[in-house]
């Protein structure tokens, strides 16, 4: 695995960790409040990017940065990555029959939850090469807190 591969399955699995808290934490309080499949959607959606800057912006403060300058290279890195996991995400689970309409205690609900998260990885690892092959994306945090994998 070359280093550009190695460092966008880091970046794309730290992605994923932020992702899947605010995925998973939406569905389960949309599906837990009876809300409809588009509130559910849009709480998962903002739950995923409220996570997954979370998640950076602790990493980019602990390296030293001020909130000020942290924010732009939080927003620049994790941006894309998110919103591609995303889209991926819901897309392949509004495709599984019967998915959003599952409850807390089926089966269905948690295996699409997890089938759409690793069908999402697997797109997004491409694209986290693709911008830190041309020092975006998660490449602009390493060079804030010279963390390099």
């Amino acid at each position: 695995m070359t280093s550009l591969t190695r460092q966008a399955v880091t970046a794309t699995l730290h992605c994923l960790t932020g992702c899947a808290i605010g995925e998973v934490l939406g569905m389960i309080v949309g599906t837990a409040l009876g809300w409809g499949n588009a509130a559910t959607i849009v709480l998962s959606i903002v739950l995923a990017f409220a996570f997954g800057y979370a998640l950076t912006l602790r990493s980019v403060l602990a390296a030293g940065l001020a909130l000020d300058a942290a924010l732009p290279v939080v927003l620049a890195a994790d941006t894309a990555s998110i919103a591609s996991m995303e889209i991926v995400d819901n897309a392949v689970v509004l495709a599984i029959p019967g998915a959003m309409d599952a409850g807390l205690t089926s089966p269905l609900f948690w295996l699409s939850l997890l089938i759409s998260l690793a069908v999402a990885f697997v797109v997004t690892v491409p694209v986290n090469r693709f911008l830190i092959g041309r020092g975006r994306g998660h490449a602009v945090v390493h060079q804030h807190h010279g963390h390099h994998h």
